[in-house]
């Protein structure tokens, strides 16, 4: 049986990340950006939370398909964002360093789950 998604470090680490955006957008006035941002922001960990929930490996490995796809959206609009001044290059710099991060672990978690 497997342990709960909240026991995951990358689920820790990229509801860490939605927070630090909520915070690092929170007077931020363009809005149709930060709405994106932060949808793509949640949707990473949760989509690993609802997969790890799901009762068959397939979806569960579905469901971290989707996260890594957030993930580089999310990625794509820190990327055009910094081009626009939303965010300073050290901010870009940190937040696309860890979106990276958290995509490599999503890479392992899907790799570990095809695993007897």
């Amino acid at each position: 049986m497997r342990s709960s998604f909240e026991n995951l470090e990358v689920w820790k680490k990229s509801c860490r990340l939605s927070v630090c955006l909520y915070k690092l957008l929170r007077n931020s006035r363009d809005y149709g950006m930060k709405d994106q941002m932060l949808r793509s922001s949640v949707s990473i960990p949760s989509n690993i939370a609802e997969g790890s929930e799901r009762k068959s490996i397939p979806d569960f490995q579905r469901f971290i398909n989707i996260a890594q796809g957030s993930a580089a959206e999310l990625r794509t609009q820190i990327y055009i964002s910094r081009e626009v001044n939303i965010f300073s290059d050290l901010d870009a710099k940190e937040l696309i360093q860890e979106l990276k991060s958290i995509s490599k672990m999503l890479q392992s978690l899907h790799s570990s789950l095809k695993k007897p």
